[in-house]
């Protein structure tokens, strides 16, 4: 099946060639148009060159990874997002959802599951259901706005830098949960480029903006940090 020229445009973004082939193929199929994309890079430039009605984008992919482009992209774009994962981690998903990604699929998947999901995702966004991104974070006495990217303690600002401003939001979207330290980096910065001390320096630093605050980062000796809050 030729899709028509105006047929719904998805944009697949792998560096898998093979996976990339495959979903193309599946999607062309059931009346799509297809673009590809390798790397982070060229999937945010194709994003804004050519403004897809979906994106199907791989997680783990050179440049900004998948969780990357997507807390990108929702910054200034509303274009439905299904991340493609190879890891089991609850985290990556729970993760790729609050960073505004519209469904997950876990690899190795069937490419018809695949299309199913692309298929209700765009139902959902043509009738509007969609949820929309939250623009305020509250855990305890922290007030984080992400779209003006300030931070507060019971009412008071604090000053962070950009990167301890994303770190702190990652232990908010998360409260109570243990994050290791190569889930921050991915989460955070991206693992291709920092060392797992550039953790340590930056929850040093966030405890000691947070001193005062119910709020404390507790280290989990042998596995990681997570955010608790409490009397």
């Amino acid at each position: 099946m030729v899709p028509s020229s105006d047929a719904e445009l998805i944009l697949v973004a792998d560096d898998d060639e093979h996976i990339v082939e495959l979903v193309s193929m599946y999607l062309q199929r059931a009346g799509y148009r297809v673009e590809t994309a390798f790397d982070g890079d060229e999937a945010l430039r194709k994003t804004s060159e050519l403004r897809p009605d979906l994106l199907v984008l791989d997680i783990m992919m050179p440049g900004p990874d998948g969780l990357q482009v997507c807390r990108a992209l929702r910054r200034r774009n509303d274009v439905p997002i299904i991340l493609l994962t190879a890891r089991g981690s609850d985290i990556d998903k729970i993760a790729g959802l609050r960073f505004g990604a519209d469904d997950y699929v876990t690899k190795p998947f069937n490419p018809e599951e695949l299309v199913a999901r692309v298929d209700a995702v765009l139902r959902r966004a043509r009738s509007g259901s969609r949820q929309p991104e939250p623009e305020e974070l509250r855990v305890d006495d922290l007030h984080l706005d992400l779209a003006r990217r300030s931070a507060a303690v019971d009412g008071k600002a604090v000053s962070l830098t950009p990167r301890e401003f994303d770190l702190l939001a990652t232990f908010a979207r998360f409260p109570n949960v243990v994050l290791d330290r190569e889930q921050l980096l991915d989460l955070v910065w991206g693992t291709s480029f920092y060392a797992l001390r550039t953790v340590d320096v930056h929850v040093a630093r966030l405890r000691e903006k947070l001193k005062g605050s119910r709020l404390r980062i507790e280290t989990v000796w042998g596995t990681g940090y997570r955010l608790a809050a409490g009397a």
